[in-house]
């Protein structure tokens, strides 16, 4: 068959309900020319059509979306008759649709701000409920872990320890040293006005065990291993590998998260203390420098001004905010759906998420263990 063979035609034929368009030949790329002076056709003749596809000889991607635009810029009514059912296939797959119509903007309303508020502690509320719902799959499934032993993934548990206490000890350690000289210098400066700058050493003493140390680590823990999490747990999200985790018979939850979450509950104590202690120390060499406070005098009035409440208060502390920053890391981790987007916006939701509630956990703890004098 030559290339000019069957040429793209539309016979516009009156019949008893109206009018018809009765399509032949080769409705594809290389009759373009014809295809479209068909459609020209077809459109000038300004009334419903019963465009009859029986007679079409052959139908491809540019034909099929040449006459759906054609049907949407003919009246109401017009309908395809005769279509085999390959043709009706591409038809709907290259259904022409138009634009919608731009929202009409909406007026301000002075209850606006309470109806926002209102959604918003409605998603709080929800957000909520569904963290307390991992939290009890979390449970079970680290119960389920001490039911069999020998199906928990040590070998995952070691790692994730490595990758949160052993590489993140040396940033939150400087991080955890520079504030303490910050935090010492400032504190020199006030109280040198009184003469009483080696009070300075109970402050810094007692801030860096009981909040210090143990918030430093725990909003470094969120930025860092937090969002990690959700990375990960979204990338397999995104990849369907949680699916394919549930398809062979395993639990994402006990192979997925309550490694991590144990790494995180294990870890972060023990980063907190390595933090009181890089605290103390840039305490001591600003109360050198700037105090005149020998070392050996620091750690005398230290030993007098701390006691081990002061140290049980942080590690105590620890525990917790490494349950909430697996949670709620684990928790937008699932929640990634198939886009790169998806996944950066989940990620930023899983550290402000952290670090907001891991303040918030501690002004808890801080009322709780003053309404208790400990």
């Amino acid at each position: 068959m030559t290339r000019g063979a069957d040429p793209a035609g539309a016979a516009i034929e009156r019949v008893r309900d109206g009018l018809a368009a009765r399509l032949s030949g080769r409705w594809t790329a290389d009759q373009a020319p014809a295809v479209e002076a068909a459609s020209a056709a077809m459109l000038a003749a300004g009334a419903p059509l019963v465009i009859d596809l029986s007679g079409l000889a052959r139908l491809d991607t540019l034909g099929a979306w040449v006459l759906e635009r054609t049907r949407a810029g003919l009246p109401q009514g017009t309908a395809y008759a005769g279509a085999a059912p390959e043709h009706l296939i591409l038809l709907r797959e290259v259904a022409y649709r138009e634009a919608a119509p731009a929202a009409r903007r909406r007026r301000l309303h002075p209850l606006d701000p309470v109806a926002g508020l209102g959604s918003g502690v409605r998603s709080l509320g929800r957000q909520g409920l569904a963290g307390l719902a991992f939290l009890g799959e979390v449970v079970a499934g680290c119960l389920r872990v001490l039911a069999r032993p020998r199906s928990f993934r040590w070998p995952a548990l070691i790692n994730q320890i490595e990758q949160i206490a052993l590489r993140g000890a040396p940033i939150i350690m400087l991080i955890a040293f520079l504030v303490g000289c910050i935090v010492t210098q400032q504190g020199i400066i006030q109280l040198q006005r009184f003469g009483a700058q080696s009070y300075v050493v109970n402050m810094i003493g007692i801030l860096s065990l009981r909040e210090l140390g143990v918030l430093l680590t725990s909003i470094m823990v969120a930025g860092r291993s937090g969002s990690a999490f959700t990375a990960e747990i979204g990338s397999m999200r995104m990849r369907e590998e949680v699916d394919a985790l549930r398809v062979m018979g395993l639990d994402p939850i006990e192979i997925l998260i309550v490694p991590r979450i144990l790494a995180l509950m294990l870890a972060l104590p023990l980063l907190a203390f390595l933090a009181d202690l890089a605290a103390l120390a840039g305490g001591a060499l600003t109360s050198l420098v700037y105090g005149g406070l020998s070392l050996e005098a620091f750690a005398f009035r230290l030993q007098n001004a701390i006691g081990l409440r002061h140290v049980l208060i942080g590690l105590i502390k620890a525990p917790f905010m490494a349950l909430i920053i697996g949670i709620i890391a684990s928790v937008e981790g699932f929640m990634v759906e198939g886009s790169a987007e998806s996944l950066g916006r989940h990620v930023t939701a899983s550290v402000v998420k952290s670090i907001f509630m891991v303040i918030v956990l501690d002004g808890l703890f801080a009322v709780f263990f003053a309404a208790i004098d400990f």
